[in-house]
């Protein structure tokens, strides 16, 4: 299925049904009096996250939704039927806004999460709501309300634990296929990876993370180039960031440092939230250097960098070091937790 993380909808919430004028007409009962029941509410239209739906490209051939509009209400005092609800599904992690003001509506991260997103008429009153001591036979009802009309953007951002940062082609893909089961697309040329994606990684029965793999970022991203400045917001709500870097790339290309800095800038330029989430630099690809040089080369890379945050070495293609890499994510991550569970 083709993915699609951005999507405009229409949605229209069901007008109230009208109140009636009416009156008692039974044999022996003279002068019965008003009897004309009160319309139906309209439906409203709710958005609901569910957890088997992860694009909102059905939403590109279904773009308006709409609730009903609530019964009419009748003689002998009966209401008219509420308008049944719409309830649109959308994947965990939508974000709403309003197509005409850019308003933020709300934001769907739970699973089975609703939000009202057009409210639908209020009924009409009819004519026994009018009766009184002086006007015993009212010949007035009123009508429903209109319900809500909008149009919504819909904005879809992946919720991951940990987000792969790099270049086109610096084994992304080839890490989050070794430490899950996901198998995101691998070739031997860059821009393998057109779109996100996610996996989970189990280090036991009760411990586990979601990563999230998105499209290389290259210079000039944060103007458009390229195709990972476009998915970038999806690593927006991770609580780690893993910067890869080849350490060997194929002749001609740029030196791991150039690519990493030409990262890092683009990052900043794009959002300085996410420049500055915790990120920690994995060399990958070590599998290409004598095991006796790969110390030495990868210190050089970090002290050119002047990194200071947690540095590993990999080689994703045959899963070395990924172990210990993983482990230490879950640490962070469990002890990130418990920070934010204490600030509560």
């Amino acid at each position: 299925m083709k993915f699609v993380d951005e999507a405009e909808i229409r949605v229209e919430a069901g007008d109230g049904g009208n109140g009636t004028i009416g009156f008692r007409r039974e044999k022996y009962i003279p002068m019965g009096g008003p009897d004309g029941g009160d319309g139906g509410d309209g439906g409203s239209v709710y958005l609901i996250a569910v957890e088997n739906i992860n694009t909102l490209v059905d939403f590109r051939y279904h773009a308006v939704h709409r609730a009903e509009r609530g019964q009419n209400g009748m003689s002998r005092n009966c209401t008219g039927r509420k308008g049944e609800d719409c309830y649109v599904s959308v994947p965990l992690g939508t974000r709403v806004s309003d197509g005409e003001t850019d308003e933020v509506i709300g934001d769907l991260t739970r699973i089975g999460e609703t939000l009202l997103v057009a409210q639908g008429g209020f009924h009409g009153l009819g004519n026994t709501r009018f009766k009184s001591s002086i006007n015993r036979a009212p010949q007035k009802a009123s009508k429903g309300t209109p319900g809500e009309h909008r149009i919504l953007n819909l904005e879809l951002t992946l919720i991951a634990d940990v987000g792969l940062l790099g270049m086109p082609n610096a084994g992304k893909s080839s890490l989050i296929r070794a430490v899950s089961s996901a198998t995101p697309k691998v070739a031997d040329y860059p821009f393998t990876t057109l779109h996100p994606n996610l996996g989970v990684v189990r280090i036991d029965d009760l411990r586990s993370f979601v990563i999230a793999d998105i499209p290389g970022v290259i210079e000039g991203a944060a103007e458009g180039a390229g195709l990972g400045m476009q998915f970038l917001k999806h690593l927006s709500r991770t609580g780690l960031l893993l910067h890869l870097i080849d350490v060997m790339p194929y002749g001609g290309m740029e030196s791991p440092v150039e690519s990493a800095q030409k990262i890092i800038h683009e990052v900043e330029k794009w959002s300085g939230e996410l420049a500055d989430k915790p990120r920690w630099l994995v060399l990958n690809k070590t599998d290409r250097l004598p095991p006796e040089e790969v110390d030495t080369h990868c210190q050089a890379i970090v002290d050119e960098l002047g990194w200071d945050a947690p540095v590993f070495k990999i080689a994703a293609i045959n899963g070395a070091g990924t172990k210990e890499l993983m482990y230490a994510i879950m640490n962070f991550l469990e002890q990130q937790r418990r920070g934010d569970s204490e600030q509560a």
